[in-house]
């Protein structure tokens, strides 16, 4: 599972059966409910790994919202015990928009090039 951390919304992908390749799922508010959305996802999906955006400033170093994307790990791996990887997501909105146009499935697009990101290193 990518998981694409905003402040305002998420979004979410995940990859095909055989775990080579990623696809956008969709995207849900960031609110209150969002851990028992995602965990809601991973047991319908049956995930065995999540991947986050880590989320990093122009010079490399943890921005706001990675304090919060560091909570929602934690939160998941309390809740799941699965395992939760950071992958690099600087550019990933952009990188979508060139893809597709500016849609509202943006942000499921771009975790899902975070995912892919993260199952291209795996290879």
């Amino acid at each position: 599972m990518g998981i694409d951390y905003g402040t305002k919304k998420v979004g979410i992908a995940f990859t095909d059966e055989s775990g080579l390749m990623a696809f956008p799922h969709g995207v849900v508010p960031n609110s209150a409910k969002l851990l028992d959305v995602i965990i809601g996802l991973i047991n319908d999906k049956r995930v065995g790994e999540i991947v986050i955006g880590h989320s990093l400033n122009k010079n490399g170093q943890p921005n706001a919202v990675h304090v919060a994307v560091e909570a929602l790990m934690l939160d998941i791996t309390l809740a799941t015990g699965l395992p939760v990887h950071l992958e690099p997501e600087q550019f990933t909105t952009q990188a979508a928009i060139r893809l597709q146009g500016k849609t509202a499935d943006t942000d499921a697009s771009a975790a899902a090039l975070i995912l892919d990101g993260y199952l291209t290193k795996k290879k």
